[in-house]
């Protein structure tokens, strides 16, 4: 188990632009990293099947938080074959949880920036964006959260990136639930019956 300092931003296709040029030139190219993700949004936590298309591999975590509820993800993950990606989504909706799915491809290229890791990405729901983190053994303190939180909030402001506050992701994501249930619930509705 590891813990994720995470924060992000949300911002237009100039200021997407402007920023992976910005990395490009002083940061480290991790590299292009696109994903299919299954996201089922549980009341405190996120749990993710992963089927990272760019690097042929695929995962399932379990997030100890949910977006806008802190910077902090305690995580727990494990690898499967990317043949099972579809396996773990079928067992994951017949446990249940298949209202609370939702399902994302994120166009999505890696850096890393003053001991920060940026992936700056495109999806759907959330347009251009980017997220900053920092990983830390699961015992870390919480001084050593409290500086990775900093050292984010020191390289997003050194990119000219405003971050998104707690307030303003948790926000977003109630907007983006409540969408998401609306448009399943039409579907529902629009499906013939059988």
């Amino acid at each position: 188990m590891a813990v994720e300092i995470e924060m992000r931003a949300r911002f237009d296709k100039e200021a997407h632009d402007r920023l992976v040029a910005r990395l490009k030139e002083g940061g480290e190219d991790l590299g292009q990293d696109d994903k299919h993700i299954y996201f089922y949004v549980l009341p405190d936590q996120l749990l993710k099947v992963t089927d990272n298309t760019a690097a042929g591999t695929a995962k399932i975590t379990l997030k100890g938080n949910r977006i806008g509820q802190g910077a902090a993800f305690e995580e727990t993950e494990f690898d499967i074959a990317p043949g099972d990606v579809a396996a773990a989504v079928k067992v994951f909706n017949a446990l249940g949880f298949e209202t609370a799915m939702h399902e994302a491809f994120n166009l999505r290229h890696n850096f890393r920036f003053g001991g920060v890791e940026i992936a700056v990405k495109w999806s759907e729901a959330w347009g251009y964006h980017a997220e900053f983190e920092v990983l830390l053994d699961d015992g870390a303190p919480d001084a050593a959260r409290t500086e990775a939180a900093a050292r984010i909030a020191d390289v997003a402001a050194e990119l000219g990136v405003a971050l998104m506050t707690e307030q303003e992701l948790a926000d977003f994501t109630v907007a983006f639930e409540a969408a998401e249930k609306e448009r399943k619930e039409r579907e529902q509705q629009a499906a013939p019956l059988r």
